[in-house]
């Protein structure tokens, strides 16, 4: 299980970049019933509040991460005790379905983070269009084992369809399943540079509600990677409930 006060702290050390604004529910399906805006009592104030922004919505008008059938809602987060979440920060509960992907495991340090994920995406592409199989959805990255030196991770790209007959594409991309529960999804806007503030407010908003998550968290990336400070980054946070 990750203590995601205990894996942002270790982030300060050296990762630079996540997210959050709102939550919102998923397109590796749809949007799910909105999570209810308990007033928040205490919770301390992000390193860069500017970094936690409304989301404009992807090209598609959806991210790929979570199903219902309920309507797409946002509920507003009250927070007139918690100065800490912005105002318009929103939030929803989704549920996540496994789904088909290609994927491969890497090792990072902090200051390394954005490089070695990009790097992994990278391959993975490579290694889909060498197969001939087709990605459906947008990429993400499920990380786990964060310790004081660096993370572990799995990026991940969703396809289609399990092919047949094939589980090793080589070069380290196996094929495999995405983590599945009920999350809650938190966005963020702006360079990968200025996640951990973005991680300050999801930090305050679980502490406020009392939640507890498990293992794993994923981000997804609405938008290519390109440089860490790039200012048109979008990323979607999903933190597994207990």
């Amino acid at each position: 299980m990750i203590d995601l006060n205990d894996w942002r702290a270790v982030r300060i050390l050296g990762l630079a970049a996540l997210i959050l604004a709102g939550l919102a529910s998923p397109a590796w399906a749809q949007t799910a019933s909105p999570a209810p805006a308990t007033p928040s009592t205490t919770a301390p104030a992000p390193a860069t509040p500017s970094a936690a922004v409304p989301a404009p919505a992807p090209s598609d008008g959806k991210s790929q991460l979570g199903t219902s059938n309920a309507p797409p809602a946002k509920t507003q987060i009250e927070n007139n005790a918690a100065p800490g979440i912005p105002d318009n920060a929103t939030t929803e509960n989704v549920d996540v379905p496994a789904r088909p992907v290609a994927l491969i495991t890497g090792q990072s340090t902090y200051d390394d983070a954005f490089k070695s994920i990009k790097a992994s995406l990278d391959t993975l592409n490579a290694a889909i269009a060498k197969a001939g199989l087709t990605a459906s959805g947008h990429p993400v990255t499920i990380f786990s084992e964060p310790d004081e030196n660096g993370f572990k991770y799995q990026a991940a790209v969703p396809l289609t369809a399990k092919p047949d007959g094939k589980d090793d594409l080589g070069n380290g991309v196996k094929i495999g399943t995405s983590p599945a529960g009920k999350a809650i999804k938190f966005q963020h806007r702006g360079a990968y540079d200025d996640i951990d503030s973005t991680y300050d407010v999801i930090t305050a908003y679980l502490d406020a509600k009392g939640l507890q998550v498990d293992n794993p968290y994923i981000e997804e990336y609405l938008t290519e990677l390109k440089t860490p400070d790039d200012p048109n980054l979008q990323v979607d946070i999903y933190v597994f409930m207990k």
